[in-house]
């Protein structure tokens, strides 16, 4: 279990590569897009969406396996979604220390270092969920669960504090007052939960037995 430090990475104009082509790989190359990275995609076959991505010239697509040389030119991060080839995983990972990459390989912290979150988005809003490799299905599904919770009215109301934010930027010059208001903006909103466990079953052994 890694224990990692929680940041909002900045990614804009970023060389990043993708190795893999499936469904994770599709997520992984999507959330770089969004954040603004310069992606390219390492695999012989490619998703219909990563397909698409490619045919509008959105990615750079390199139809083979992993190369050294797909790191060269300033690459700055890799996402390694193949999850069935350790050694190619084991040579990423020496790789990235030499270089001094970013790696994420999917559901293998021991060859990354880090590790991305579930996320719940909506508008501006992103809440990162993680088990610290723990458990990534619990993550996804309490992706799953809190999802719903933000619908568009709370995107409309971020909209709201974020002209609101820069009219007291313009109007108010303390500070402290400006915080003040701001607190009392969010100070109603609620997120109410409960949690629901399933039954486990739990040996445990008896010193002396």
């Amino acid at each position: 279990m890694k224990v990692g430090l929680q940041i909002n990475l900045g990614v804009k104009d970023r060389l990043c590569v993708v190795v893999g082509g499936g469904d994770d790989a599709t997520d992984k190359t999507t959330r770089l897009l969004e954040a603004g990275a310069k992606v390219t995609v390492v695999s012989p076959k490619l998703s219909e969406a990563l397909r698409s991505l490619a045919a509008a010239a959105k990615i750079l697509h390199r139809g083979r396996r992993f190369k050294l040389s797909d790191v060269e030119g300033g690459v700055w991060l890799v996402m390694n979604t193949v999850r069935d080839d350790e050694v190619l995983s084991r040579d990423l990972f020496a790789l990235a220390t030499q270089k001094g990459l970013l790696l994420c390989s999917t559901d293998q912290p021991a060859y990354s270092n880090f590790t991305m979150p579930a996320i719940v988005a909506k508008g501006p809003l992103r809440i990162a969920i993680s088990t610290s490799g723990v458990s990534p299905a619990l993550a996804g599904r309490l992706r799953q669960d809190l999802e719903p919770l933000f619908d568009d009215r709370f995107e409309v109301f971020l909209e709201w504090l974020d002209v609101y934010r820069a009219h007291l930027q313009q109007t108010e010059p303390n500070a402290e007052k400006r915080q003040a208001l701001l607190r009392d903006a969010v100070a109603k909103v609620k997120l109410q939960a409960r949690i629901e466990f399933p039954k486990v079953e739990k040996k445990v052994e008896e010193k002396g037995t």
